[in-house]
């Protein structure tokens, strides 16, 4: 008997995956478990897949651990967090309420926001949910405030006020394309607003239960206790360390649901009857954003549509703390993919199109190599280097010639391809057509899906005496935040309470660039007396301090 009791309590040993459906070739399923072996196996966190194939599930297939701390194993039937793979449905949601006549996406955003300052220019929910709206992204602003995710719970009231204190945009609403999570977290808001629902009980209502996503709900309460769901991990010095969210900003994110019922979803997407006026809810949702200058985005309603090897893909991938997903179907094909992890260092998408491939019958092509190269001489190359910085987003890049090439020093390193006629390629970016006047660069255009202009700019060494113009107090009425700028060992420090310090390097005259946080330029007024600067950081660009002293 005391056998028998101990051997109850003895732990199931952990397979390397967890099997659920299984409908395709055994030499289809190896190749699919060879890939995700790079997870860690058995003892690391990892992922779920969940494939369909003409409505039918074909394959649903997990792999590592759920909790590191119980030893608790990841199956097809976890809860998974979907980071941007929610995006889809928050724009879903306001679809529907456009449909009932309760708002137009044309319609003007303070019309249900008023909190959001005039800016000049009308910014649509249509712009809120295509990344063309301007508006600043929320976690970027949160971040230089000192208070990004990781750091306290933010609500969506948080993300109200953050946008209504800011002065600018990013950019003039329709006229680019950059990525800001704030739109869909003020589109809930706005679904609230007029359903007088939340987001969470209007999606509920009208998606989810109509569809039999019976194991979805948002993250609204990140306090909830949710059966079945992953714990979040990322990788540091020492080992692998928790990394949830815990924040109740959802829309943006924040969708917890099962593999399965990611496909019910993609199912629906596919024969969209399940739902009054679903047709014509999904081909909202498929339609691409027309810019302002009339090309097309890549972007839809929260969905990203493009055609890859001759076949109409429809995906978003997602990341939130140390979940990655990727979400992604084929129309035509009537396959679709699911792939949730619960560790940072996964690449969903990587193993969602070694899966995806095998069904479509697609052989990955090569990078086509473009315009022959040309081959110049090291003399040759030394005209085309230099420091260039783009105006619209203060990107600062270097050029040089190193071991016979020219390549990009930072902010990557990049060897450039010459094609002849002062330009080149970079491989896997696009082409950069160099500009001259009197023999020397003035400006390189980079060309890839639009065009960027970069000028030339001097090399800026500013002696200890110059650095000293720079120190001071600086504030920030759009972030509400206070830094302190000084000089440490001949080189700027900017410093923020309580304890983050950024180092600063010189790369252009009154412009520097913040270790691991973005460009700063300077301000000066007539009598050439410093007065402010510029902060400029990915998705949030030219955010203002003024000096106070």
């Amino acid at each position: 008997m005391k056998r028998l009791v101990a051997a109850l309590f003895v732990a199931v040993p952990l397979h390397a995956q967890q099997p659920g459906v299984t409908l395709l070739p055994d030499s289809v399923v190896a190749r699919i478990d060879r890939a995700f072996s790079s997870l860690g196996g058995a003892s690391a966190p990892g992922c779920g897949i969940g494939l369909s194939q003409d409505g039918k599930t074909v394959l649903t297939r997990a792999y590592g651990l759920s909790n590191l701390e119980y030893g608790v194993p990841n199956t097809p039937e976890t809860v998974w967090e979907s980071g941007s793979v929610a995006k889809q449905f928050t724009a879903a949601s306001v679809l529907l309420l456009e449909q009932d006549g309760k708002l137009s996406l044309d319609d003007d955003i303070r019309k249900y926001l008023p909190e959001v300052p005039d800016f000049g220019k009308r910014i649509t929910i249509r712009n809120l949910l295509t990344h063309t709206s301007g508006l600043r992204d929320q976690w970027g602003l949160l971040g230089l405030k000192g208070m990004g995710p990781g750091s306290q719970v933010h609500s969506l009231a948080t993300i109200v006020d953050l946008v209504a204190h800011q002065k600018a945009l990013n950019f003039d609403p329709g006229a680019e394309y950059l990525y800001s999570n704030t739109g869909f977290a003020l589109a809930a808001v706005i679904v609230k607003r007029v359903s007088g629902r939340s987001l969470a009980e209007f999606s509920t209502e009208r998606l989810f239960k109509p569809l039999g996503m019976t194991d979805t709900q948002w993250r609204d309460d990140y306090q909830r206790v949710v059966k079945g769901r992953a714990t979040a991990y990322d990788r540091d010095a020492r080992g692998f360390v928790t990394d949830m969210p815990f924040t109740n900003v959802y829309g943006n994110g924040g969708l917890l649901f099962t593999l399965a019922d990611a496909l019910k979803w993609n199912a629906f997407l596919d024969d969209p009857s399940a739902i009054p006026g679903g047709a014509k809810l999904v081909k909202a949702l498929e339609t691409p954003m027309i810019f302002n200058n009339g090309k097309a985005s890549t972007y839809a309603l929260g969905l990203g549509v493009a055609t890859r090897d001759g076949i109409r893909e429809v995906t978003h991938s997602g990341s939130t703390a140390g979940y990655r997903t990727w979400l992604a179907r084929y129309p035509d094909r009537k396959v679709s993919v699911a792939v949730f992890c619960n560790t940072g260092s996964a690449n969903p998408t990587g193993f969602g199109n070694i899966a995806t491939n095998m069904l479509l019958g697609r052989v990955p092509r090569p990078p086509q190599p473009g315009a022959e190269a040309v081959t110049l001489s090291a003399g040759e190359l030394e005209k085309y280097a230099g420091i260039f910085r783009s105006p619209s987003t203060q990107l600062v890049v270097r050029t040089a010639v190193k071991d016979g090439s020219l390549v990009t020093t930072s902010p990557t390193s990049l060897a450039l391809v010459s094609t002849g006629a002062d330009r080149f390629r970079v491989p896997g970016q696009g082409e950069i057509v160099y500009h001259f006047a009197n023999g020397k660069p003035v400006s390189v255009i980079m060309v890839n899906n639009d065009t960027t202009r970069f000028d030339i700019m001097s090399v800026a060494t500013p002696t200890a005496m110059q650095l000293k113009a720079y120190v001071g107090s600086y504030w920030s009425d759009e972030l509400e935040a206070r830094v302190t700028v000084e000089v440490r060992d001949s080189a700027l420090v900017v410093k923020q309470r309580p304890d983050v310090e950024i180092a600063m390097r010189p790369t252009f005259l009154d412009g520097f660039v913040g270790t691991d946080v973005g460009n700063f330029v300077f301000t000066r007024n007539a009598r050439g007396a410093v007065t402010g600067f510029g902060l400029w950081a990915g998705r949030v660009r030219n955010v203002r301090f003024t000096r106070e002293r």
